[in-house]
């Protein structure tokens, strides 16, 4: 019987020593005898089930969500708890998480190609951090309560006021310009559409410190590069982009107070989703008067920028930002993404500048991300003001156009194995323990079966489903002469060879 040496070499050693001294009358091996790959062809074409949702016999989960009244040891029935996430919120087992660490990849490798470093901060917040700044809507939105403490505290519904508090924090020791990013979860007690929930996945990427707009225009360049690696193109997806500054100077022309500007760009961000009837009403409910209202869904309808130089002049401060970034963008090579579109403002009170936002061409899904500039948000938390710009990208609404294009690789529908290592009997169990150790060694990703009683043809499904590039199998015949088999599951070659040439 095979003992458990703490080498390769010696378990090899040790099984050839015990094959020599073994002496038997030579007879047929009974079915239960211990198996040999060189009686049984076990790496058939037909165990190889096409298919990652293939059922595996013997192995895999229920896909129940629910399950009957159990009876417990004292007689009484235990009702089974509720087996779904809170409404609005999501699971990630392994298949989803195969996905999300994909978009996050991509997120952070792009980030990271752009020069930017991640940050991260608390998911709860003190709740002033966002009632501050952030905007009435988003206020009534927040996941808020006094904790044990008596403060008040808020699940954060984004990423820039946490941005904001950790930029206050570094003081004058921050080196500029800082280029950040980040991917942080998000919570906002919202109603639910395509594309929305009540708690996602952020990623951010913000520049502080340029006072221009090259740091839009390389902010845009990022979001473009991302839909390119993406398999996402202008034809799919349009970056509308507009300048607070207009609806600024519109207001100041038909004397609306400054007081009103916050709200009214709340009204105005939702032109595209009410009708104009209501739009109308809401800003007649901010005093705002109807020669002004009629002033400003006239400039919100420009679709160009010679429109808007005629309504506010040449030299006006949105006009000279707005044709700059469409300069860099010609110079990046992107102006076919970009979209000139007076309506965009933004919902949150604390943009100043140039906004923007992506969206899908044929119109089936909401803004898929947005961004801009907000100069004075650290001012408002009771800091020096800096300039500042930067976006934000929502998981949910990115992987509903990935999904409807079908643009998710094939890969990850199976597992990210390279090496399924399989004892075809417990005594093989530390031999093929020191095989899959070695493999890891080399960079290989190795599962080993460490359960006794599989089967070849579990064994091939759970291959697949894990998506092994090989089968090592140890059988006892070709063990005791130094040898495994090695099955090749793309090309259905099959190899026996020394163990110790594995890599």
């Amino acid at each position: 019987m095979l003992r458990a040496p703490t080498t390769l070499r010696s378990l090899l050693s040790a099984r050839r020593a015990a094959s020599a001294a073994r002496v038997a009358p030579s007879s047929p091996s009974s079915p239960s005898s211990s198996p040999s790959l060189a009686r049984r062809r076990l790496f058939s074409t037909s165990q190889i089930r096409a298919g990652p949702a293939a059922a595996s016999a013997g192995g895999g989960r229920s896909t129940t969500t629910t399950s009957p009244d159990r009876a417990s040891s004292d007689g009484a029935r235990k009702k089974m708890i509720d087996l779904q996430p809170p409404k609005g919120t999501r699971d990630f087992a392994p298949e989803e998480m195969r996905v999300r660490n994909w978009l996050f990849g991509h997120f952070r490798d792009v980030a990271r190609t752009f020069g930017f470093e991640e940050w991260d901060a608390p998911v709860l917040e003190t709740e002033e951090l966002y009632v501050r700044k952030a905007g009435e809507e988003i206020t009534t939105q927040l996941y808020n309560f006094e904790d044990k403490g008596n403060r008040r505290v808020a699940l954060r519904p984004e990423l820039t006021p946490s941005f904001a508090r950790l930029i206050l924090q570094q003081g004058k020791s921050l080196a500029l310009p800082a280029k950040w990013f980040a991917i942080g979860q998000c919570w906002r007690y919202e109603r639910m559409t395509r594309g929305r929930r009540r708690e996602h996945y952020q990623w951010n990427m913000d520049i502080v410190g340029v006072d221009g707009v090259e740091a839009e225009a390389e902010l845009l360049a990022a979001i473009v590069e991302f839909f390119t690696r993406l398999g996402i193109t202008s034809a799919d997806v349009g970056l509308k982009v507009s300048s607070r500054k207009v609806l600024q100077a519109v207001l100041t022309r038909y004397d609306v107070p400054e007081a009103s500007f916050a709200p009214v760009c709340v009204v105005v961000d939702k032109i595209e989703k009410l009708p104009r009837e209501k739009i109308v009403e809401e800003l007649a409910g901010l005093g705002v008067t109807e020669d002004a209202i009629d002033g400003i869904l006239a400039a919100m309808e420009m679709k160009t920028i010679d429109d808007l130089a005629a309504l506010l002049g040449a030299d006006a401060d949105a006009v000279k930002d707005l044709t700059t970034l469409f300069s860099h963008a010609e110079a990046y090579g992107y102006a076919d993404w970009l979209v000139f579109d007076a309506s965009v403002v933004r919902g949150l009170s604390y943009y100043t500048g140039v906004v923007f936002e992506g969206f899908d061409r044929a119109g089936e899904l909401r803004a898929i991300c947005g961004g801009g500039r907000y100069d004075k948000l650290l001012g408002a938390l009771g800091g020096e003001d800096r300039s500042m710009v930067g976006f934000g990208f929502g998981d949910a609404v990115i992987m509903e156009l990935v999904n409807d294009r079908g643009l998710l690789p094939e890969s990850l529908k199976t597992g990210c194995v390279d090496d399924l290592v399989y004892p075809m009997t417990a005594a093989l169990r530390p031999a093929a323990m020191a095989i899959a150790a070695r493999l890891r060694k080399a960079g290989r990703r190795v599962d080993l079966v460490i359960e006794d009683g599989k089967k070849p043809k579990w064994v091939f499904k759970h291959a697949e489903r894990s998506g092994a590039a090989r089968v090592v199998l140890l059988g006892e015949k070709e063990w005791a002469e130094g040898k495994v088999r090695v099955k090749d599951l793309a090309s259905r070659e099959e190899t026996d060879v020394d163990p110790e040439s594995l890599c």
